[in-house]
C-alpha cells in the first residue's frame, strides 16, 4: 500500500501510478474477445452452448436450457427469508422513487411566426442487462439495471448472467421475480454481450446493453458499440475518501475495505490533511482485515492498489481527488456540504460520517452502476436516460420559412449544395 505525503520527492511518480489505476489491458484480450464475438455471430446458439461448456462448466442439452423459467424465479422468491425479502422490496421502492425523478420530458416551443420546435423523448424498444455472476452474484446490480429501464418504459428487457455449474443464484432469481423480469439467460462473459448485440435463435438482439463485468465483458461492450448503444466501459471498483481529524479511523478503514473485497484489482484511496488519521489507519486496516471472509482478496487489493496520502490542507486533498475522479467518493468531515462545490469529478458522492459507500450500493436510491478509472470526468452514473432517446421536432409555417429561408438558402449555396438551396427557395414567396 502506498503511504505518502504530497511533499515527498517520490509523490509525483506515486500519484501518476494511481491515475493509471483504471487502465485495462484491453489489447491483451481483444483477439480472444473478437474470436468469441465472431463465433456467436456465425453459429449463434451452437457457439453459445460451446462457450458455456468451456467457461461455465456445464453443457446445455437444448436451446431451452439457456433460459431460466419464471417458475424457478417465483420459487426462489417464495423461499427466501422474509426479512431479506422485505429488504429487497425496500431497495426496489427507494431505487424506483429516485429514478422516477430522472425521467426526461418531451417539450415543444412555438414562435409567433408559426414555427414549432421541440424534442420528443421515447424509450428504446429493447435493453440487454448484464449481471455479473462469477466470483459473486449481485442481485443489487439487477435492481440497479432493471429499474431505470422499466421507468424509461422499455418494453423488452433481456437479462444475461453467467451460471457456473448450472446453479443459478437463488437471491438473483428472487430479485428477477420481484422486478417482473421474464427473459433471463444463463450466459456470461463476452459471449453474452455478443448474443445481445447480434441476436441468436434464443436471445433477441437489443438496442442498448448495460451492466458491469470483467475485462472480457468490458472489451466486448467496446467492440459491439455502434451495433448497439452501451452505458459505459467500467473497470474494477474503487473508492476515494476525503477525511479530516473529525473522522473515525475505524470507519474509514472498513469503508476502504468495502471496495477492496470486491476483487484484487479494486482501488481504495484515502486523502487527508491529518497525519493522525493516516497513522491510525494502518492499525485499523489490519484489525478489520483479519475479520473478513474475503481477506485474501481484500488484502491483495489494499497492498497492491491502495493508497493513503497526507496533504497540506483540505483544498489540496480535494484538488488531488478531482484528478483521480473516483467511482465512489466519501467526504468524512463534520461539514461535508461546504466542500461539495469544489468537488468536480466523482461517480457518486457520499457526504458525512454516517453515509458509507455501502448504503449507496443497496438502499439509498441512486444507481450504483458508476464510471470507474477516472472516467467520472466525462461519464455519468447509469440512469433512465441510458434507456431513452431524443428526437428533434421541427415544423415551419409559410410565414416562418419566408422569414429565415433566404439565410438558409445562402448557407446551402455557399456550401455548394444546390439541391439543399433549391428545396428551400421553391417554397419562398416571390
Amino acid at each position: 500500500m502506498i503511504f505518502t505525503n504530497s511533499k515527498s520527492s517520490e509523490f509525483k511518480a506515486q500519484f501518476d501510478e494511481l491515475l493509471d489505476r483504471g487502465k485495462m489491458d484491453i489489447d491483451k484480450v481483444s483477439s480472444i474477445v473478437d474470436g468469441l464475438i465472431n463465433e456467436i455471430k456465425k453459429d449463434k446458439n451452437k457457439a453459445l452452448k460451446s462457450h458455456i461448456e468451456k467457461f461455465d462448466n456445464w453443457t446445455p442439452k437444448s436451446d431451452s436450457d439457456l433460459k431460466i423459467s419464471t417458475s424457478l424465479m417465483l420459487e426462489a422468491y417464495n423461499n427466501i427469508d422474509l426479512k431479506l425479502r422485505d429488504a429487497l422490496h425496500l431497495a426496489y421502492d427507494r431505487i424506483k422513487t429516485y429514478h422516477d425523478k430522472q425521467k426526461p420530458k418531451s417539450w415543444f416551443d412555438t414562435e409567433d411566426n408559426g414555427t414549432i420546435l421541440g424534442q420528443k423523448v421515447t424509450a428504446v424498444e429493447s435493453a440487454g442487462l448484464y449481471i455479473p455472476g462469477g466470483k459473486a452474484a449481485y442481485p443489487s446490480s439487477l435492481l440497479m439495471n432493471v429499474i431505470p429501464a422499466q421507468v424509461a418504459g422499455v418494453k423488452n428487457i433481456v437479462v444475461c448472467t453467467p451460471t457456473p455449474d448450472n446453479k443459478p443464484n437463488e437471491l438473483l432469481l428472487a430479485a428477477c421475480h420481484l422486478c417482473g423480469v421474464s427473459e433471463v439467460y444463463k450466459v456470461g462473459g463476452a459471449s453474452a454481450i455478443a448474443a445481445m448485440a447480434y441476436g441468436t435463435q434464443t436471445i433477441p438482439k437489443v438496442d442498448v446493453i448495460t451492466g458491469p463485468g470483467n475485462i472480457f465483458v468490458a472489451t466486448a461492450k467496446k467492440m459491439v458499440f455502434g451495433e448497439v448503444n452501451i452505458d459505459m466501459i467500467a473497470g474494477p471498483s474503487e473508492i476515494g475518501i476525503l477525511a479530516d481529524e473529525s473522522a473515525n479511523a475505524s470507519h474509514l478503514a472498513i469503508d476502504l475495505l468495502s471496495q477492496a473485497e470486491h476483487d484484487e484489482m479494486a482501488s481504495s484511496i484515502l486523502i487527508t490533511p491529518s497525519q493522525k488519521i493516516a497513522d491510525a489507519l494502518k492499525e485499523e486496516l489490519e484489525k478489520w482485515l483479519v475479520k473478513l471472509p474475503r481477506q485474501e482478496i481484500a488484502r491483495k487489493s489494499i497492498e497492491e492498489r491502495g493508497a493513503i496520502i497526507v496533504t497540506q490542507d483540505m483544498d489540496e486533498a480535494i484538488s488531488l481527488m478531482n484528478q483521480i475522479a473516483p467511482e465512489h467518493l466519501e467526504v468524512a468531515t463534520d461539514n461535508p456540504f461546504e466542500h461539495l462545490g469544489a468537488i468536480k469529478h466523482a461517480g457518486a458522492i457520499f457526504l458525512g460520517h454516517y453515509t458509507p459507500e455501502a448504503i449507496g450500493d443497496y438502499v439509498a436510491g441512486p444507481n450504483h452502476t458508476l464510471p470507474t478509472g477516472g472516467t467520472a470526468k466525462f461519464y455519468s452514473p447509469l440512469g433512465v436516460e441510458n434507456f431513452m432517446k431524443k428526437t428533434s421536432i421541427i415544423s415551419f409555417s409559410k410565414n416562418a420559412i419566408n422569414e429565415i429561408g433566404q439565410e438558409c438558402a445562402l448557407i446551402a449555396h455557399t456550401e455548394g449544395l444546390t439541391a439543399h438551396e433549391q428545396s428551400v427557395r421553391v417554397r419562398l414567396t416571390k
